[in-house]
């Protein structure tokens, strides 16, 4: 079957010809042969995917809620969606509307192995350099063997990547070697696609765990530095690592994640990588913003993606945005040591606590009614074509590695590594990064300490709390979606453990991988949809696992199961209609 694969090769138009003979007597073949080492770099700029899984996995997620359904004290609007497949990604149901768009499964889907088709394309033709021992009837030299081994990481950790991201989005969440046999993978693109109508199967889960493994660790060989113009648009020594950390908390081992967290630092104190955007007085427009936290002159970027997305309009006072308890639980909402940091909207009277450092960087939808965001981490850089036709592309640019993630990947594992001293120091590192040098501009902050993390997420435990929960305190099912021998959720750091997930939610807002942390971590949450419709996610649901596209489905993949009958209270599932069977 297609994979809706880019192009193995660089196809260029035959122009120029001086006449019908001169065509004629030209072999009718429109590819562009790689041929050196130039060559295979410049193709690699185009090996990183276009698509944006931010839509689906935010609208997966609890970060983001309906403005059509009615709020508690029930107040609802008459929104219109910006896409109708907002509305099926939201329900959890298989898409089939505007599977065009680089936003929905389909474009994540044919985005990601469009890319692994570039690196595999480089990989062959690397080993077809490498086998003869020549590149352009030249001998390879030692310096050319430096450039192709560099290559070859770039190559590695892009195919690896991206089928972690595929696996990510259309599989369940990792299981552990013997429950991951028996769930199934997606397939894995090892060489460039050549046949008319190639056949694929999706193997299990494990398998293409491993094959990811394996590339990742191939990459890690041979990745550096040294050849790149600017490091930060590629995979780099610092994103590798960062990468090969969160690989390695999928799969809860935590001595890894340690050990390659720390690596993405460089021997560098990770205090001096974080974000200074916080505290800038310059930001003029909301788009000033994003330019800022997504530059390369950042400290804490360690890789950028670009995209073509529209994600951000839906911000703009649609339907599905980030408001009530999803802003509280996130951008806008109290946390251990700012929950005395109280503001009021000045249009809605209502009360709340924020961090001070999203006081002037966060932007509003509807007169702040609809939601709000955060424009450092979502914001869309629009590219004209024709400016004065108003026309163009839609951008995106993603911080995809960072130095913040990384240090919370690294406390979560010393966590379960019973490093709670080594932990807390990665987490108040975090928190002190969005304090302001000028002690007035944190307003009633106060310094985080384990005693106010037990305090907080304990009070937010509390079902006879006072205030609402915001969702901010989850019931972690980790050990039950990735048993493990060696490690396990105790009370001891449990109410740590809530404050890297709601760190987590916080630092990677509107960019999907809250919905990652979800499935991993076995959370159940629900989704308000309209006047009264409620849909629940359970734990280890099989709609964890994003139906794989429909257009590829008709192809002949195996689509991911849709039915499941559980004593605890599952559902029954078909296509888009649920019914639940016992509570």
């Amino acid at each position: 079957m297609k994979l809706r694969y880019k192009i193995l090769f660089i196809a260029v138009a035959l122009i120029g010809l001086s006449s019908c003979k001169d065509f004629l007597d030209k072999v009718p073949d429109t590819r562009v042969y790689l041929v050196n080492l130039d060559q295979l770099e410049q193709l690699l700029v185009t090996g990183y995917t276009d698509a944006n899984y931010a839509l689906v996995g935010e609208l997966s997620s609890d970060n983001v809620i309906d403005n059509n359904s009615p709020s508690d004290d029930g107040v609802r609007y008459h929104l219109s969606y910006y896409s109708q497949a907002d509305e099926q990604v939201y329900a959890w149901q298989d898409v089939d509307l505007d599977i065009s768009s680089s936003d929905t499964p389909s474009g994540v889907w044919g985005g990601c192995y469009g890319a692994i088709a570039v690196a595999n394309a480089v990989l062959e033709k690397v080993d077809e350099f490498e086998a003869a021992g020549m590149i352009e009837d030249e001998p390879i030299t030692p310096a050319d063997q430096a450039r192709l081994d560099a290559i070859k990481g770039e190559a590695y950790m892009i195919r690896a990547y991206h089928h972690f991201i595929l696996a990510q989005i259309f599989c369940m969440p990792y299981r552990g070697a013997s429950l991951s046999a028996s769930l199934p993978g997606i397939p894995y693109a090892t060489a460039p696609e050549k046949e008319l109508d190639p056949k694929y199967d999706r193997g299990t889960l494990q398998e293409t765990y491993d094959k990811i493994e394996a590339d990742l660790q191939l990459g890690l060989k041979y990745i550096t530095d040294e050849y790149y113009e600017v490091p930060k648009n590629h995979f780099n020594v610092a994103s590798s690592n960062s990468f090969a950390a969160r690989f390695y908390l999928t799969k809860r081992e935590y001595d890894k994640v340690v050990e390659y967290a720390t690596a993405a630092f460089k021997g560098n104190d990770p205090k001096t990588m974080l974000n200074d955007g916080w505290w800038q007085d310059d930001f003029y427009y909301i788009s000033d913003i994003g330019r800022y936290f997504t530059s390369i002159d950042r400290p804490s970027n360690m890789q950028l993606f670009t995209n073509y997305s529209t994600w951000w309009r839906r911000f703009l006072g649609y339907r599905f945005t980030c408001n009530r308890d999803a802003k509280r639980g996130t951008i806008q909402g109290p946390g251990p040591s700012w929950a005395r940091c109280q503001y009021q909207n000045t249009k809605t009277k209502e009360k709340f606590a924020m961090m001070p450092c999203f006081n002037g960087v966060c932007g509003s939808a509807g007169g702040q009614e609809y939601g709000a965001y955060f424009a450092g981490t979502c914001f869309e850089q629009f590219e004209y074509t024709d400016k004065i036709s108003g026309i163009g592309y839609c951008h995106e640019i993603r911080p995809e590695f960072t130095t913040e993630e990384t240090l919370l990947m690294r406390a979560e594992a010393n966590l379960f590594l019973g490093n709670i001293d080594a932990a807390f120091d990665d987490l108040y590192i975090w928190n002190q990064e969005h304090l302001s040098e000028d002690e007035s501009r944190n307003y009633n902050h106060v310094e985080l300490t384990k005693d106010q993390i037990l305090s907080f997420y304990s009070y937010y435990d509390d079902p006879n709390r006072k205030d609402p929960g915001y969702n901010i305190v989850m019931k972690f099912h980790i050990d039950e979606v990735c048993p493990s021998d060696k490690y396990h959720m105790t009370n001891e750091i449990e109410p740590y453990m809530q404050c890297v997930q709601h760190f987590r939610r916080i630092q990677l807002v509107h960019m999907g991988n809250r919905w990652f942390d979800i499935k991993r971590f076995g959370f159940s949450i629900k989704h308000k949809m309209g006047i009264s419709d409620v849909y629940t996610l359970e734990v280890l649901d099989p709609r964890y696992a994003i139906q794989i596209p429909n257009e590829v489905i008709g192809a002949g993949l195996e689509p991911n199961p849709r039915e499941t009958n559980r004593a605890e209270g599952g559902y029954v599932v078909n296509s888009s209609d649920y019914v639940r069977v016992s509570d």
